[in-house]
């Protein structure tokens, strides 16, 4: 995102003010985003340690916390360190990079949550080709192209009015337009299209992709084996839907309609409390993850054992 064309820096406004209140909130958000860093790089952690997890679903669960991983340092700390110095500003360049960065996680992980509901309706649907459906070639192109086609961000040049307050808590495309003096018609509409193609197709091919494994449920004999499928995939569209939702109401929402507050809201629940959500939906529910984890838990265990009795 080019902004170079503006010389004096902006002013991010917040999420929260100085009040008890607010305080109390910041600091959940802060214990929200630390307990987020830490279950995300656990995860990380047990699918690189557990040759069980060498596997392409947990590889791109892996690439799924690390887009959380650094979705979160891309905003909390700005915000958590202009809440505390009371300084609000972030230079032209700053801005630019934070909606960079956010474009590419954000657009990357509406790809990657896709190849991951591709994932699992080839091990449901087909879990006898599933080495072939889902070989770890496919696995690492799908998880690549997600990078890619997330870093395609957009371009904005053109000049801002004297007021650089931004009414949000961090720089985000959709906010910066209402800092723009010229017409902003066909930003707009190339904004409207990317968002198609980075919001819309991904969650259809998801829907699809659930219909499918939802129709092969429904056959399915066992009682047990459709209450455990039936349970894991209607958690995993709920953070779907938690995702794309506020994302496709951040985006694809027409400015006359748009409000400030309700815009720092909704971009909070897709910047900070779903990547909280992502590991345990996805992966602490997962029995083989918990036994990884158990697995390494008692390694600790022993290991704290046989340096007490030395």
């Amino acid at each position: 995102m080019n902004i170079w064309n503006t010389t004096s820096d902006f002013i991010l406004l917040g999420l929260f003010n100085h009040t008890g209140a607010n305080l109390f909130l910041f600091v959940m958000v802060l214990m929200i985003a630390f307990t987020s860093l830490v279950g995300n790089a656990l995860m990380i952690f047990l699918i690189h340690q557990d040759a069980r997890l060498h596997m392409p679903m947990y590889f791109l669960l892996s690439q799924l916390s690390l887009m959380d991983m650094m979705l979160i340092s891309t905003i909390v700390p700005k915000m958590a360190a202009d809440y505390l110095t009371g300084k609000k500003s972030i230079s032209p360049a700053g801005c630019g990079l934070q909606i960079f960065f956010l474009l590419t996680l954000g657009g990357g992980e509406c790809f990657l949550l896709a190849a991951m509901s591709y994932d699992r309706y080839v091990a449901v649907c087909h879990p006898l080709r599933y080495p072939i459906l889902m070989s770890w070639q496919l696995c690492l192109r799908m998880t690549m192209g997600s990078w890619f086609l997330g870093a395609a961000a957009a371009t904005m040049s053109f000049p801002f009015c004297n007021a650089h307050e931004i009414k949000h808590f961090f720089c985000e495309a959709p906010t910066l337009v209402h800092l723009a003096c010229a017409d902003t018609f066909v930003f707009e509409y190339v904004m409207y299209v990317c968002c198609v193609l980075m919001l819309l197709v991904p969650f259809s091919l998801i829907l699809i992709s659930y219909s499918l494994i939802l129709a092969a449920v429904l056959q399915m004999r066992s009682r047990e084996a459709r209450k455990k499928t039936f349970a894991t995939c209607s958690s995993h569209l709920c953070v779907v839907g938690l995702f794309y939702g506020a994302a496709i109401f951040t985006y694809m929402q027409p400015k006359s309609y748009r409000s400030a507050n309700n815009d720092k809201v909704v971009s909070a629940f897709y910047t900070i409390f779903t990547p909280l959500l992502n590991p345990l939906i996805y992966s602490m529910r997962n029995s083989e993850v918990k036994e990884a984890l158990r697995k390494y838990m008692h390694q600790c265990a022993a290991l704290r054992k046989g340096f007490k009795k030395k």
